[in-house]
């Protein structure tokens, strides 16, 4: 591996730092210690902050050689996950009910390895701009911080993201172009019969049975009505309904979520979804209510940008560990938001199997969102590395037309 060798050096002062933030999570809109943390940071290395932006964001804008109105940003989320940690190692966290469980905390980490390097060095011409986004789990942060005016403010050709993934080895990328995370969208269904005595149901009207039908049809768009070679899930998640053995009761309510790589097949099954909830509670003598939440959209590589960044991996870790057509998840990013504004890509680093945890882990897998996962310190020096390289080699390109 191609590394720098001032982040080789500064790997257990920068991991200090990200076990620093393990240790203290805080939820979306709520990072006020790591922001504080963050840019403290910054400021030690001379780098100029902004705060501000959607309540907690930090933005550092570091000039290289010469400012020729070039810049490009790279983006890191701070916040935690509702959740109780289930490792008792020393950084474990320490605020009940609150985990870094996605590896926030070493996004945090590897980009600050960067900008120190960045700040210490300036061997480019034109800006980085290094974001530290708040509320990436829950609440848009990204979203926010583009309508509060992150790119009227810092101006930049592009923007770059990265998440570290668990399964994939220590050393390796992975990345592809166009679609890399789906849209993560929830419905509520609220169905509205009349109670009863179970047994006397004619005298009812029965919403179990409506909600029955509308769950089985609703499948069928999936199956009928979506192109088979476009990627999608609806799931129903959860059904409340009933209260006792011997009443039919008035109301059930269905929640559950959709999940696709185009805005195009989402808007076909939203309206799919409408249709038959309508029809078939109308058919049942039910009245229905849909409540359709469109949160992040789809993550959405453009292409110029993924080739670049699969490029700078090859100059890294070799041809032989980038993935550069790896297959996307289902799972959601809401670094979808930049993505729509500023071109740009997202990529994943390897986190390994979990055999880098410290002794004290929990029993679980070290996969996102489990009680059991931390993140891999191995992997500061190389995504520090690999923000650096972003960063140079972007702006050492031909200016984008």
């Amino acid at each position: 591996m191609n590394l720098l060798e001032p982040i080789l050096d500064w790997q257990a002062e920068i991991a200090a730092i990200r076990r620093d933030l393990h240790a203290h999570p805080e939820l979306a809109y709520e990072e006020h210690r790591t922001a504080d943390v963050v840019a403290a940071q910054l400021e030690a290395w001379g780098i100029p902050v902004h705060r501000g932006l959607a309540g907690t964001g930090v933005v550092g804008t570091i000039t290289g050689r010469v400012d020729n109105g070039r810049a490009v940003g790279l983006r890191a989320d701070m916040d935690a996950l509702p959740m109780q940690e289930a490792n008792t190692f020393d950084h474990a966290s320490r605020n009940p009910g609150k985990m870094h469980a996605c590896g926030h905390d070493g996004h945090t980490a590897m980009l600050l390895a960067a900008a120190r390097y960045l700040a210490e060095r300036r061997d480019f011409d034109g800006t980085v701009y290094v974001i530290f986004q708040p509320a990436e789990e829950n609440g848009g942060g990204a979203q926010r911080m583009v309508a509060e005016g992150l790119f009227e403010k810092f101006p930049m050709e592009a923007v770059f993201g990265m998440h570290n993934w668990p399964g994939m080895k220590v050393g390796t990328f992975g990345l592809t172009a166009g679609p890399i995370m789906a849209s993560s969208n929830e419905f509520i269904i609220n169905i509205t019969g009349k109670g009863t005595h179970a047994g006397m149901p004619n005298l009812g009207i029965d919403p179990v049975m409506t909600a029955v039908q509308v769950a089985q049809s609703l499948q069928t768009i999936i199956t009928r009505n979506r192109n088979p070679l476009e990627a999608a899930v609806l799931s129903i998640t959860q059904i409340h309904t009933g209260s006792a053995d011997n009443v039919v009761p008035t109301e059930a309510v269905m929640r559950g979520t959709v999940r696709t790589f185009t805005l195009e097949t989402l808007d076909m099954i939203e309206r799919r979804m409408r249709e038959i909830i309508e029809h078939t509670c109308a058919a049942m003598d039910c009245r229905a209510e849909f409540i359709f939440s469109r949160n992040y959209p789809p993550t959405i590589n453009h292409p110029e940008h993924a080739a670049f960044c699969a490029e700078v991996m090859r100059g890294l870790v070799g041809a032989e560990n980038v993935n550069a057509n790896v297959q996307p998840t289902m799972g959601a990013e809401d670094f979808a938001f930049m993505l729509q504004a500023k071109p740009g890509a997202y990529v994943w680093i390897g986190n390994g199997d979990g055999g880098h945890r410290d002794a004290g882990h929990g029993l679980g897998p070290c996969m996102l969102h489990n009680g059991s996962y931390d993140f891999n310190d191995d992997l500061l020096p190389l995504g520090g590395s690999y923000w650096v390289e972003v960063a140079r080699q972007w702006l050492g390109r031909e200016r984008p037309r």
